[in-house]
C-alpha cells in the first residue's frame, strides 16, 4: 500500500510530543515559566534582530508593529495578494486602511511596480509578504519605502530560514512577523512572533505584549493536546484513513481552530490580544534548535519537484539567484487543480492556499478588497497547487507526488 502524506503534523517529533505531555502534567508550567523569554532571545539571534516579542498569533504581532508605528485612522497601509484574511484584518484593526497590490506570476510576490502607483499621502507602510517561503524583492521594497518616507513591514509567516542576499528576511524592514502556527516552518499549534532592530519601536510594541492578557489555561492545554493527537494522526500509515473523518467533521472537530468565524467576516475577536504559552514556547524552541536541518530538508524536496516538472506544462517559481527560499510549501500552477489534487490524493494532501486572494475570508469584500482589482491574484487562486515539502516527504515521496501532477497537464 502506498504512503499517503499528510500536509499537517511534519515538523513536529515525537520528543516534541513528549515535551507538550509533560506541560499538560504540570499545568502550572502551560502558560506561564522561563521557556518564553529563552524562545524570544534564541529567535532574535536566528533571525539576527534585536528584539522578539511573541504572541498567540502572528497576526496580532503585525498588529503590535503597526501600533507601536502609530498607523491608525485616516492612514493607509499597503497589502499584498493572495494572503490570508488575518493580515488585512489586522490593518483595519488599527483604523487604518489596507491597499490591496497584485502579485507577480513568477512567484507570488507583490508587484512593487503596481505598489508605488498606488501610493498617496496617505499612505504609512509596506507589508511585503515572503509568499511560499520566497523571498520578495527587498531591495525593491526598501527603495520604495525610502523614496515615499514608508516604513517596510516583512510578512515571514512562510519564511522563516529563508535568506536574501546571504541575511535572514526579518532582519531588512522595520519590523517583521512570524508564524508558528500548525502549518508552517516550526509549530507550536498556534503562535507569532514580532522582530524588529529598532530599540523605540520595540519598547512599544513590548508594552503592548505587557498589555495583553495571558492565555488561558485551557487553551493553552487545548494547544498541546492538539500538537500531539495531529502528531499521532497525520502518521502516513494512518493519515489515509484519518484524513477522511477530518474532513468530513468539517467545524464539528475538537481541536481549536487558528482562524475564528469572526475573523473570516473581517471582524476582530474579543479575546484577539494575547500572548504566547510557555508550553508552546518550549515545543517552538526545541524546533528553532533544528531548523537548518529543516530548512535544508525542505529545499532538497523542492529541488526534486523543479526537476522533474520544469520540462513540462506545470507552472514552477523562478526565484532570483540572491535568494534562499523556505519553501514551507512548494507552489505550481495548473491548468485543472480539482484534476491535480485528485492525481496526487493517492499519494500526498496537497494544498490548496490560496482558494481565494483572502483565504479564509468568507468574503474578500468583507476585508474592503475590491473583485477584479488584482487579476494575476484572482488567477493563482484559481490555479495554485501546493505541493508538500515537511520532513515526512521523502525524495521518493517527491518524485511520486510530481509525477502525479505532470500526468494531469
Amino acid at each position: 500500500m502506498k504512503r499517503r502524506l499528510a500536509i499537517l503534523g511534519g515538523t513536529t517529533t515525537w520528543s516534541d510530543c513528549l515535551v507538550a505531555l509533560r506541560h499538560l502534567a504540570t499545568p502550572s508550567s502551560l502558560v506561564e515559566g522561563e521557556q518564553i523569554e529563552e524562545f524570544e532571545t534564541s529567535f532574535a539571534r536566528e533571525t539576527e534582530a534585536l528584539f522578539a516579542h511573541t504572541f498567540w498569533a502572528g497576526r496580532v504581532g503585525l498588529f503590535a508593529i503597526l501600533k507601536g508605528l502609530g498607523i491608525g485612522e485616516g492612514d493607509e497601509v499597503l497589502v499584498p495578494v493572495p494572503t490570508h484574511v488575518v493580515v488585512p484584518n489586522a490593518v483595519r484593526y488599527t483604523g487604518a486602511k489596507p491597499v490591496y497590490v497584485d502579485c507577480r506570476l513568477e512567484d507570488y510576490n507583490m508587484d512593487l511596480a503596481l505598489a508605488s502607483e498606488l501610493v498617496t499621502d496617505r499612505t504609512r507602510a509596506l507589508v511585503l509578504q515572503h509568499t511560499f517561503g520566497i523571498p520578495g524583492d527587498l531591495d525593491g521594497a526598501l527603495e520604495l519605502g525610502e523614496r515615499h518616507g514608508l516604513h517596510v513591514i516583512e510578512d515571514c509567516v512562510h519564511s522563516l530560514g529563508a535568506r536574501y542576499r546571504g541575511r535572514p528576511v526579518g532582519s531588512y524592514g522595520k519590523a517583521a512577523f512570524f508564524s508558528i502556527e500548525e502549518t508552517k516552518i516550526i509549530s507550536s499549534t498556534m503562535g507569532g512572533v514580532a522582530v524588529t532592530r529598532d530599540p523605540v519601536l520595540a519598547a512599544e510594541v513590548g508594552r503592548f505584549q505587557a498589555s495583553c492578557a495571558p492565555l488561558a489555561k485551557r487553551v493553552a492545554a487545548s494547544y498541546m493536546t492538539k500538537l500531539v493527537a495531529y502528531h499521532v494522526l497525520t502518521q502516513p500509515y494512518l493519515h489515509q484513513y484519518t484524513r477522511p473523518v477530518y474532513d468530513a467533521l468539517g467545524r464539528r472537530h475538537p481541536f481549536p481552530r487558528p482562524t475564528a468565524t469572526t475573523e473570516q467576516r473581517g471582524l476582530r475577536p474579543a479575546d484577539y490580544e494575547r500572548t504566547l504559552g510557555n508550553a508552546q514556547a518550549a515545543v517552538a524552541l526545541r524546533q528553532l534548535r533544528r531548523l537548518d536541518e529543516n530548512i535544508a530538508h525542505r529545499r532538497k524536496i523542492a529541488d526534486v519537484y523543479r526537476n522533474r516538472l520544469e520540462s513540462t506544462n506545470v507552472r514552477i517559481p523562478h526565484p532570483p539567484q540572491h535568494v534562499d527560499p523556505a519553501y514551507v510549501r512548494y507552489p505550481v500552477w495548473v491548468e485543472d487543480r480539482a484534476a491535480a489534487v485528485r492525481a496526487i490524493s493517492t499519494r500526498a494532501v496537497a494544498g490548496v492556499w490560496f482558494e481565494s486572494v483572502l483565504s479564509e475570508s468568507e468574503a474578500p469584500e468583507y476585508a474592503g478588497y475590491e473583485p477584479g482589482s488584482c487579476p494575476n491574484a484572482e488567477l493563482s487562486a484559481k490555479h495554485l497547487v501546493n505541493l508538500p515539502t515537511h520532513l515526512r516527504v521523502t525524495a521518493d515521496d517527491a518524485e511520486a507526488i510530481a509525477n502525479a501532477v505532470a500526468d494531469v497537464t
